[in-house]
């Protein structure tokens, strides 16, 4: 079964029946019939065709976007089972950005390494994702699914960013009622990694919506920025993680709450290879663990 899911999921990749023949070094019309099979067995077309190229049926994106997730878990569970007699042992070099790294990324690698004396950990925080495959690092902790193909990524825990600023500000300036508002507003961007930086988009619901906003101060620096933000100087856009402790103890307050970007979750990313070593893995479970166990990383923790 999951031989055909791979098949279908190249044909996909592809959009071609030569292409994918050549790939699997097949005829063309070997493809066709094999996908007639799949498509017989489920008893529902999955792709049109043209004498050029394919496309998916609506029912063809599900299947396609449901094998993904099944390939990727059996994956996964080789890798596994291949690695379960290795011991985890050697050096493991980790990336992470310096706020997240300092304040959690720290305090695991300590704590992992006294469950293994085998590994000898190397942790090197930057300002900006590395390139892991040319630096020789075995692991990175990353928001956002990277959009290297040569990464795989696992999610580890939920992050979402939020708007926020310190009571003082509010009560100086008054709070915002719609997203449009914030034009009206002092907002503290970020100008990192060349991304555009005074044009925030957010969800609410279903709903994507973009604000183009301004303000005095700008960092490339974010817990520069945060800090003006706790002094009252304006609004800004910020990690759950970094900012749930400061809500709780009252030094900042969320601006329009039902309004976030959604797209920051916490990855664990490593070099494609066709075996994880044992070592990452066990560093990427030990992060997982202890990152789901921490109270101080969401608001409805």
């Amino acid at each position: 079964m999951d031989s055909d899911l791979a098949f279908f999921a190249l044909l996909a990749r592809k959009a071609s029946f030569s292409e994918t023949a050549l790939e699997l070094n097949l005829s063309t019309s070997g493809v066709s019939k094999r996908l007639a099979k799949i498509e017989n067995r489920l008893g529902v077309r999955l792709m049109n065709r043209t004498t050029r190229r394919v496309s998916l049926t609506s029912e063809g994106e599900t299947f396609l976007n449901e094998s993904a997730a099944i390939l990727e878990d059996i994956a996964s569970l080789e890798n596994r089972i291949r690695s379960a007699g290795e011991k985890p042992q050697g050096l493991l070099r980790i990336n992470a950005t310096f706020g997240f790294g300092r304040e959690f990324i720290a305090p695991i690698v300590s704590q992992f390494a006294r469950e293994y004396p085998d590994i000898s950990a190397q942790l090197v925080l930057t300002d900006a994702p590395i390139n892991l495959v040319e630096e020789g690092y075995d692991f990175a902790v990353r928001f956002g699914s990277p959009p290297n193909s040569r990464l795989i990524s696992r999610r580890l825990h939920r992050n979402r960013r939020f708007l926020c600023a310190a009571p003082s500000y509010l009560e100086r300036y008054g709070r915002p009622q719609r997203l449009h508002d914030l034009t009206d507003h002092e907002c503290i961007v970020l100008r990192q990694h060349n991304q555009i930086y005074d044009v925030w988009r957010l969800q609410r619901g279903q709903l994507t919506e973009s604000i183009k906003v301004k303000g005095r101060l700008s960092s490339n620096d974010g817990e520069i920025a945060l800090q003006w933000v706790i002094d009252g100087h304006g609004i800004m856009l910020r990690s759950e993680w970094d900012i749930v402790r400061l809500i709780r103890e009252g030094k900042l307050e969320l601006v329009l709450p039902r309004y976030a970007q959604v797209d920051a979750d916490i990855y664990g990313v490593y070099p494609e290879r066709n075996n994880v070593s044992a070592k990452v893995r066990a560093f990427m479970e030990f992060t997982q663990t202890a990152l789901q166990k921490t109270s101080s990383l969401q608001f409805n923790s």
